[in-house]
């Protein structure tokens, strides 16, 4: 087992690209090829819908958010539907879950509710560190300050290996979220770091490795940069068609 969660930064990434890399790291962890890794990157503005999502959700449909300039992707993730753009800090964590949290009385299976715990865990710390006192807001996933979302969770599990993950609002436009029902809940709004008054207001690379050291933490790791495996990995991956 691994005593490091790797992380790298690949800057402002296309979802659908992003997504691809995604499944192909993860395919390389699930062969062993490669460590647990957390991808961290900014999307161009795109709104996702997960299987848990309803038309509902879209307010006025998926057409109208194409309309106003962003891309629209059903995925294969947890969730209801959710905006990523400028100024938010993305992170997929590729991880054995088994490894990371066993689940009793099945070597082959992970504990995903103590993973989505985990993920909790670190993005309060993350905001936590910059003054920001964020908190759990049971039974709904992510972190919250009062009723207002700052960081949406949703993810997959396949073959024993994490996929998707966690969106924190650093200095993204919250008008965006104005468009649909962030994650099918009507009675919350979304803040970011900025909307909450957060200055010096750090970069989002910054946040992201404050956050990848926090999960490292809370998984039992010690955090470190990509080394040459998963560099390899990614620099060699082309875009799995989605």
């Amino acid at each position: 087992m691994s005593t490091t969660l790797e992380h790298v930064w690949l800057g402002r990434v296309p979802y659908r690209e992003a997504w691809g890399l995604q499944r192909r790291l993860a395919a390389a962890r699930a062969r062993g090829e490669i460590g647990d890794l957390v991808l961290l990157v900014e999307h161009p503005p795109v709104f996702t819908m997960g299987r848990n999502g309803l038309p509902a959700h879209l307010l006025g449909g998926a057409d109208h958010l194409v309309a106003r300039g962003a891309e629209f992707v059903e995925v294969d993730r947890g969730g209801s539907v959710t905006f990523h753009g400028p100024g938010q800090l993305v992170a997929y964590p590729i991880l054995s879950i088994a490894e990371v949290f066993p689940a009793a009385g099945d070597g082959a299976l992970g504990d995903v509710i103590a993973y989505l715990r985990a993920l909790e865990e670190a993005l309060i710390a993350t905001v936590g560190a910059y003054g920001v006192g964020a908190s759990r807001r049971p039974p709904y996933t992510g972190i919250w300050v009062n009723h207002e979302k700052l960081a949406a969770i949703g993810v997959k599990l396949a073959s024993g290996v994490t996929t998707h993950g966690v969106a924190l609002n650093v200095s993204t436009d919250l008008g965006w979220f104005a468009e649909v029902l962030p994650c099918g809940i009507a009675d919350a709004g979304v803040a970011s770091m900025a909307s909450l008054g957060v200055t010096p207001l750090p970069r989002v690379h910054e946040v992201g490795t404050s956050f990848a050291a926090a999960l490292a933490g809370a998984i039992g790791r010690q955090p470190s940069r990509a080394g040459e495996a998963i560099r390899s990995v990614i620099a060699g991956a082309q875009p799995a068609p989605v």
